[in-house]
């Protein structure tokens, strides 16, 4: 009888694709990390309805949740290079296009996907903070940095801490399409290896075992991170002399 399935060379696998982990783990938390950071300010902006930006904002967050991640690293590795070659003829820089990496790319795609998507819990958790706290923030003469930074990015932080959670393993998961840039991540290794061995779904399995058990460690990271800082968001509510209602 042939050998359909060789359990031990899945786990004989595991090994060879943590080697490329670094690679998913870094563009899953620079993307990360950018995202949040440019979906703030798309909130923000839509918060405030900023002229011309808020207009601006509404069409690239409708563009990028209306086509998919796949086709968004495609116009990435393909287009940017094709701007800079058009900016280069016309300005004649003699900038080598060549010379960026790939992984420049994938990141610059995952970083706008996350943030368009982010954008709009982000301003709901910002809008969730209580208008009591802000406008007695502004009363004692704060600025409205001031108040973001000390009052509105805390508790909105809390109430958007489990939208995180799923944002950021929806990201990792999606940074498997690296390979369409050239960028080897566990996904590409993976399809590397079975190509050797012709053995693609133990391969696969090792990989769905990786991906699986890094869900598992970002959700239990999560449920911690989020127990803490309720507990200490009430300790700090109490010291106030606030009554927390259970």
């Amino acid at each position: 009888m042939p050998n359909i399935f060789d359990v031990e060379l899945v786990f004989t696998l595991i090994p060879k694709l943590l080697v490329y982990l670094p690679v998913t783990l870094q563009l899953t938390a620079v993307s990360m990390l950018a995202g949040l950071l440019l979906g703030l300010l798309l909130a923000l902006i839509k918060m405030k309805k900023i002229p011309v930006l808020y207009q601006l904002s509404a069409v690239f967050i409708s563009f990028i949740r209306g086509t998919p991640i796949l086709v968004q690293l495609y116009l990435s590795y393909a287009g940017i290079p094709l701007i800079l070659k058009y900016y280069n003829y016309y300005h004649e820089t003699g900038y080598n296009v060549n010379s960026i990496p790939s992984i420049f790319y994938v990141l610059l795609a995952l970083s706008l996907n996350e943030a368009a998507y982010s954008s709009e819990f982000i301003r709901a958790a910002l809008q969730s903070v209580d208008k009591g706290q802000i406008e007695a923030a502004h009363s004692l003469g704060m600025t409205y940095p001031q108040v973001l930074r000390r009052i509105i990015l805390p508790e909105a932080f809390i109430v958007a801490l489990p939208m995180l959670g799923n944002a950021l393993i929806g990201l990792m998961k999606g940074t498997s399409l690296a390979f369409v840039c050239s960028v080897v991540e566990i996904t590409a290794q993976s399809r590397i290896l079975a190509g050797n061995n012709l053995r693609f779904f133990e391969s696969y399995c090792s990989l769905a075992l990786i991906y699986w058990g890094l869900t598992i460690i970002i959700e239990q990271a999560i449920a911690l991170l989020e127990k803490r800082l309720d507990i200490d968001f009430k300790s700090l509510r109490k010291r106030k002399g606030d009554v927390i209602l259970d």
